[in-house]
């Protein structure tokens, strides 16, 4: 028995809204779903999991097919996008690099032994 992964709400409702996008700008190019599915290089029926908003796809398809359709996804401007992730990297380079446990071995939360 496969054991189906649980999603917050809000990440549901995020990947049904891009999936929106992505419907809308397929259809304001006047592309069918056969048509940008073949140009993503993925079936149809992929196509149709990404625009529900279905969380099986890889996000890799999922940005590929927002690109195709011209859905912005972070900074539209190239230059822009690499200043951003050179600032988010300098910022993971000040943070430690690792993290260690604050619970002791053996407690699942410490007020509840396991």
């Amino acid at each position: 028995m496969v054991k189906q992964r649980a999603y917050s709400k809000y990440a549901k409702e995020a990947a049904f809204l891009l999936g929106q996008h992505i419907k809308l700008g397929r259809k304001k190019r006047q592309w069918s779903e056969k048509n940008l599915a073949a140009r993503a290089g993925i079936s149809r029926a992929t196509l149709q999991k990404i625009e529900a908003g279905e969380m099986s796809p890889s996000i890799g398809l999922v940005f590929e097919v927002a690109a195709l359709v011209g859905v912005p996804l972070f900074e539209q401007d190239r230059l822009a996008l690499a200043t951003s992730i050179e600032l988010t990297q300098s910022k993971i380079a000040l943070l430690p690099k690792r993290i260690k446990n604050k619970i002791p071995d053996g407690l699942v939360n410490p007020w509840f032994p396991a």
